[in-house]
C-alpha cells in the first residue's frame, strides 16, 4: 500500500488537512499525519473538532516533537508529502534545511529522497523574504500551491471550495478522485 504523510501546520486553514485526510479513506493509501503544537491551538478557533479527531482520521499519528518516527526517515517509503496549510514559518524551516520538529524534518527527508512535497502556503500579502523561501523550496524541488479557489467548479458551499483545493494538490501525488472538478469537463 502506498502511504503519504500529511503534515499540518499553525496557519488558518487548518480544514485543508483534514479534508485531505478525509478524501484519502476512499483510496488505497495509508495516511502519517503529523500536526505542529500550534496547528492543535488553530483547530480549536477554526472547527468544531477536536485535535483527537482529527488524529483519528489518519492510519497513523505522529507527536511533532517524536524526530525518531518512520516519517524521519528516508528509508521509510512514501510518495511525498503534502503540508495543508504551510505557514511561513513551516515553509522557511523546509526552506533552509534547518528542521525543529517532525513536521519539518518529514519535509526535508522527503525532498533529500527527491519525493514529492507540496506545500499549501497560507498568508497574504507577501515580502521579500516569503517569496524567496517560495523560490528555495520550488528550487529544492517541492511545489508551493496556496489554495486559490477554483471559480469555474462553481462551488455552492466553503466545504466544496476546500474540497476542489485539495482534490487538486492530490492530483500533483497522481491521486485521482471522483470530486475533483475540472476544466471543461463535466
Amino acid at each position: 500500500m502506498e502511504r503519504l504523510i500529511i503534515g499540518i501546520s499553525g496557519a488558518s486553514g487548518v480544514q485543508y488537512g483534514v479534508r485531505a485526510l478525509e478524501l484519502l479513506q476512499s483510496l488505497p493509501i495509508e495516511t502519517h499525519l503529523v500536526m505542529s503544537k500550534s496547528a492543535e491551538l488553530t483547530v480549536h478557533h477554526e472547527l468544531d473538532r477536536s485535535a483527537e479527531e482529527i488524529r483519528a482520521l489518519a492510519n497513523e499519528w505522529h507527536p511533532v516533537r517524536n524526530v525518531g518516527a518512520s516519517i524521519a526517515s528516508g528509508s521509510f517509503k512514501t510518495l511525498g508529502m503534502l503540508v495543508a496549510p504551510c505557514s511561513i514559518r513551516t515553509m522557511g524551516e523546509i526552506a533552509s534545511g534547518v528542521t525543529s520538529s517532525l513536521l519539518t524534518r518529514a519535509a526535508d527527508v522527503a525532498l533529500k529522497e527527491r519525493r514529492r512535497v507540496v506545500l499549501m502556503v497560507r498568508e497574504t500579502p507577501l515580502h521579500m523574504g516569503h517569496l524567496r523561501n517560495m523560490v528555495a523550496v520550488t528550487e529544492m524541488g517541492a511545489i508551493v500551491a496556496p489554495p486559490v479557489p477554483a471559480f469555474y467548479a462553481k462551488p455552492e458551499s466553503l466545504e466544496a471550495v476546500v474540497t476542489q483545493s485539495v482534490a487538486r494538490v492530490l492530483d500533483l501525488f497522481g491521486l485521482a478522485l471522483p470530486e475533483t472538478r475540472r476544466w471543461t469537463e463535466s
